[in-house]
Formats: C-alpha cells, sequence, structure tokens
C-alpha cells in the first residue's frame, strides 16, 4: 500500500532564519519558495532530497496560523507530518478505515490521526 515517504514537514517559528540554517549548516538547497500559502495558512520553502522527488518542507505559520500555528504554539518547533506516498489513495484510505485508523478528511487531503501515529501525524499522498 505504501510506496516511501514522499515528504517531511518541518513546522519552525522564522521561516527566513531556517532556511538560513539548512543550507549552511546542512549543506541543502531550497527548490521551491519561500511561498505563501493563505488556503493552509503558512509560508513555506521545499527542499529536495536527492533526485526522488522526496523533499522537506519548511512551514512557518502566516497571519493567525491554521494547523501550523496551532501546532506551533502546543508543541512548539519541530516534525509536523510525514507524508506517506500510495498508489491509490480511495483504495488506502477504505483500507486503512477497515483496519480501524482514525482518518481526518479535509478536502482533497487525506491525515491519518497522530494517536494512531504513536504521536506522528502522516498524510497519504497519491503518486503514480
Amino acid at each position: 500500500m505504501h510506496k516511501r515517504i514522499d515528504h517531511i514537514v518541518v513546522r519552525v517559528k522564522d521561516l527566513d532564519a531556517s532556511i538560513h540554517d539548512y543550507t549552511t549548516k546542512l549543506g541543502m538547497r531550497v527548490s521551491k519558495g519561500p511561498d505563501d500559502i493563505p488556503a493552509l495558512g503558512m509560508r513555506r520553502a521545499l527542499l529536495p532530497m536527492g533526485d526522488s522527488g522526496q523533499f522537506i518542507e519548511l512551514a512557518e505559520p502566516l497571519g493567525d496560523g491554521g494547523a501550523i500555528g496551532r501546532a506551533l504554539e502546543r508543541r512548539g518547533e519541530g516534525l509536523h507530518l510525514v507524508a506517506l506516498a500510495v498508489d491509490d489513495l480511495a483504495a488506502a484510505v477504505a483500507q486503512m478505515k477497515a483496519n480501524g485508523a482514525e482518518l481526518i478528511e479535509a478536502g482533497s487531503q487525506v491525515f491519518v490521526h497522530p494517536r494512531d501515529g504513536h504521536g506522528v501525524m502522516y498524510q497519504l499522498v497519491e503518486r503514480k
């Protein structure tokens, strides 16, 4: 059902400072951003991991903060979610529901509740 880790989202207080640290200290590069994503209440930058399409997304709250802002207030900076690539999103959702997983469906996005991930929120992303 799961093909690989697609991407990881890290919530940060200051996107520009985080980009500086990831690029200078960790030797990574920014492939996209920083971009404001008002619909998700965040500002983000993408840092690719090799050539396979995997990436790290740094996310800073924008405006009232949305989910990133709420999590940052409660838990501070750190891992926000791990996105898992699946071949067929509908089939993965059906199987997980049948297995008793608590899913959060927000429009076209599907997340596994952190209670079922032992403190880690997972997102399911269809990748053919």
